[in-house]
């Protein structure tokens, strides 16, 4: 069961990965509200074709609990998008992908705060090097930046998406007991619903880009695989090891990430992105190391 949850948590780290390549690929030929829509949407849609049967059998479960169910949507799949995209206007898929290593220790803080989540030493001490790897990439590598508080604001914005994500991570522990279709769909709904408003400002505001080729390919690669399966195993994988450790595994994105931007977008990386590196996956390990002492302890 765990090496399924690590596979399960493999599988979604590569296509997350990816999902910041597209992001990237997708700049200047969709904009960043259009995109955030039709990839919620068009999951919603097709779970509701598909799976409309199993929706409706678990149904009186999801409107016992559909506020807190649509504002996980919200928080977690379109406050992580709109942040995302936008940042990939202003910084490179290298650090959006990196910067997200940085997502477990707002996952703790959030489990901590909602649920008293348990933490061991070792996994303080994790995600501490964890932390300090994140502050490296929001610096990048220039810790005079941070006294001046001189961040990229593409940066800032990826700061923003993972506390979405994390608190997002943290809340799937109250979920309820429902088909995971149907919790996907209930989730997508409430991302579609929380897009329209931000689609209409954006149309407003003259900034709409409507999709080209490039864009309909990249929408395509997000709906089906950092969207759909991406979110289908991450979910799955929670309810295996639970929403701290697999929160930690988030932390192999920026491996992937830095190899796919570097191979595909021809991106340049620096010394300061592996020393990131190198802090991110020795506060995964250690992390990890911890948790499963810490639950073998509590036996």
């Amino acid at each position: 069961m765990i090496y399924k949850a690590y596979a399960l948590l493999a599988l979604t780290t590569l296509f997350w990965a990816g999902n910041s390549i597209a992001g990237k690929l997708a700049v200047g030929h969709v904009s960043p509200m259009v995109l955030v829509t039709i990839r919620w949407a068009s999951v919603m849609v097709a779970l509701y074709f598909f799976k409309r049967q199993q929706i409706a059998a678990d149904w009186p479960v999801i409107r016992s609990r559909l506020v807190y169910l649509l504002l996980l949507g919200a928080m977690g799949f379109t406050g992580f998008s709109v942040a995302l995209y936008y940042a990939l206007v202003y910084t490179t898929a290298i650090n959006t992908s990196i910067l997200q290593g940085g997502m477990p220790l707002f996952v703790f803080c959030a489990s901590f705060i909602l649920f008293g989540s348990r933490i061991g030493r070792a996994q303080a001490v994790g995600f501490l090097i964890s932390f300090v790897g994140v502050i490296v990439i929001a610096v990048r590598g220039d810790f005079a930046d941070l006294i001046a508080l001189n961040i990229n604001v593409g940066d800032a914005l990826m700061l923003v998406a993972i506390i979405s994500y994390g608190v997002y991570t943290a809340a799937l522990r109250s979920k309820p007991q429902v088909h995971w279709t149907s919790l996907m769909f209930i989730l997508c709904l409430g991302a579609t619903l929380a897009s329209v408003p931000l689609l209409m400002f954006e149309m407003a505001q003259g900034a709409t880009v409507f999709p080209d080729l490039r864009g309909w390919s990249t929408i395509v690669y997000i709906v089906i695989f950092p969207t759909f399966l991406g979110q289908v195993f991450y979910i799955r994988a929670v309810e295996l090891i639970g929403a701290n450790r697999a929160g930690l595994f988030i932390n192999l994105l920026p491996v992937w990430g830095a190899l796919l931007a570097v191979t595909l977008l021809g991106e340049v990386f620096h010394v300061y992105h592996a020393a990131a590196l190198m802090m991110i996956l020795a506060g995964i390990g250690l992390a990890e190391y911890g948790g499963r002492k810490l639950i073998g302890g509590a036996r």
